[in-house]
């Protein structure tokens, strides 16, 4: 492992000087070798498939997993799409001089070894190191056993097409071990490591906080509300209920609870029980009261980021209570109110505690390419030195630059 990350360190040495024009190259020709591998990557993804229905995996954990050529055609493009984006290496972005003639610069300098640990998706192997790549960072990656077949096809392809552009093959490096000591050991690689991110479940998060000594960015659970007030147009907020819940439920930024007010949920609830074809509600004594088929809602459920066809439903008789239950239950991901009154929606966006909060619309827009960043290497929801969706300004840290003419301080 220690071997791993002295090569990291010395790739992302030659990285941090790279080009824009470079690292556009190299971002160009690993998505043509993602796309001419597809085949190898979709029978190596197809071994992973089988070990998880012999394994009686849940099928939302396997659709995280799974490839197909739509898929890694996605991957390469989220490649391609990067080249289109500003270098954020090398930016000044404040200058100013003082009264004793220093003149100060402020620029944007890769972070050096960004390490992920992640979990199912092999999408993540091309989208973090397309990030990584293009803010100057080497990419150290250790993926799940789970996908470990796709992750190692995926980056075979992705350092061909490095080498062939001309940059170190090392600065995607993939730990192939996964076992437990091993994602030990890399959480605690201070020498080689500048930042790590995991991205996973509770457990993975659980054991950084209480194994890792490298510095980490928490890409946390996303137990995400959508809150329907009194003023709220019920037609919209059905449709942005669905989506939140339904278009890709097995993903952080689905909602998991409806919070809604009492004014309205004898008529919304049965009509948004219906959208939700599908979903089991479990909700509060007042829901169940509203629609018979609600089930009860233990407490657990309030914080339960379900990753699935279910969803927590609490009914409420103001503002304050909605945002009282969000602040009490949400993971600090992304929070979403539906409502008319721009006062209640203002009163919601200063007062909830959230990465992301949204107005009138899908919680699913919380997603680095939805905001224009790119292909997203995680949704931070802790508040240093990144929170929300990390891009490649979030890859970036901080270098003063400092020209002088001989001063002396006294």
């Amino acid at each position: 492992m220690r071997d791993l990350g002295e090569r990291a360190k010395a790739a992302s040495q030659i990285l941090a000087t790279a080009s824009t024009e470079e690292k556009n190259e190299t971002l160009r020709t690993t998505a043509d070798c993602l796309v001419a591998a597809s085949e190898e990557i979709l029978d190596a993804n197809l071994t992973d498939i089988e070990r998880a229905w012999a394994a009686n995996t849940p099928e939302t954990i396997i659709d995280r997993l799974r490839l197909d050529t739509s898929r890694v055609e996605a991957m390469a493009d989220g490649l391609r799409k990067l080249i289109q984006l500003p270098d954020p290496v090398g930016a000044i972005t404040e200058s100013w001089t003082r009264p004793n003639g220093l003149e100060i610069q402020k620029a944007q300098v890769p972070l050096g070894v960004v390490a992920i640990i992640y979990e199912n998706r092999p999408n993540v192997t091309s989208d973090a190191f397309g990030l990584c790549l293009k803010s100057g960072n080497a990419a150290f990656l250790r993926g799940s056993s789970a996908a470990i077949d796709s992750n190692i096809a995926i980056a075979s392809a992705l350092r061909e097409g490095i080498a062939k552009a001309g940059l170190p093959e090392d600065v995607l490096v993939l730990v192939t071990d996964t076992s437990h000591d091993t994602a030990i050991e890399f959480m605690q690689l201070r020498e080689h490591i500048d930042c790590l991110i995991p991205r996973g479940g509770p457990s993975l998060i659980n054991s950084i906080l209480e194994n890792a000594t490298v510095p980490y960015v928490i890409d946390g659970d996303g137990n995400c509300h959508i809150y329907v007030d009194s003023a709220a147009d019920l037609g919209l907020a059905t449709n942005v209920v669905v989506n939140a819940k339904m278009q890709r439920p097995s993903v952080c930024n689905a909602a998991e609870s409806l919070v809604i007010h009492s004014d309205v949920a004898d008529r919304f609830l049965p009509e948004i029980t219906r959208a939700l074809n599908g979903v089991e509600l479990v909700g509060d004594d007042r829901a169940q009261a509203l629609v018979s088929s609600i089930a009860p809602a233990s407490e657990a459920d309030w914080s339960t980021e379900y990753l699935d066809l279910k969803m927590s439903v609490r009914v409420v008789d103001d503002l304050d209570q909605a945002i009282q239950h969000v602040n009490a239950h949400g993971t600090g991901h992304s929070e979403a109110i539906i409502t008319d009154d721009q006062g209640a929606a203002q009163e919601f966006i200063n007062r909830v505690d959230a990465a992301a909060v949204l107005v009138n619309t899908s919680t699913r827009f919380v997603d680095g390419e939805e905001f224009g960043f790119g292909a997203e290497i995680g949704i931070s929801t802790q508040k240093l030195h990144a929170r929300g969706p990390m891009g490649l300004e979030q890859l970036t840290t901080t270098k003063y630059i400092v020209n002088g003419q001989g001063q002396t301080r006294g």
